[in-house]
């Protein structure tokens, strides 16, 4: 049994097989899933598991290099913003409507619903290289 990052077995697959440039979707209840893309359903009741936990979770396990969100993010979700600008303050962070967004999420490996139901909280994270501790 696994006892350290993610527990959960099909999240914790997809982040073992990324490569550098491939990238995960983690979205809110509301976020379209196109066709085709696996979906994994983390969403319980409204707000269970946060948006923030589910970051929070996948980025202590995943080398991420670039994280994209949608620019409504900045005014429709300020708190949202500011915890994605401090939490990637080290990884490229690249803005673009929602519309182009709900575009990228057809490239992604995966999108992991969580239960956030408050605007905009999305974001895709793309996969760097880790090469160990240096």
């Amino acid at each position: 049994m696994k006892k350290h990052g993610v527990l959960n077995s099909h999240i914790s697959k997809v982040l073992a097989d990324l490569g550098h440039t491939d990238y995960i979707v983690i979205g809110d209840i509301g976020l379209p899933v196109p066709d085709g893309i696996p979906k994994i359903d983390l969403a319980l009741t409204y707000g269970v598991p946060s948006f923030e936990q589910v970051v929070d979770a996948i980025a202590a396990d995943m080398e991420v290099e670039k994280v994209v969100i949608a620019s409504e993010m900045v005014e429709q979700n300020p708190a949202a913003f500011q915890y994605m600008s401090q939490r990637f303050a080290e990884a490229e962070q690249q803005q673009c409507s929602h519309e182009q967004f709900k575009q990228l999420t057809g490239g992604a490996k995966v999108v992991i619903r969580t239960g956030e139901a408050k605007p905009y909280a999305n974001c895709i994270l793309q996969a760097g290289v880790y090469f160990g501790e240096t």
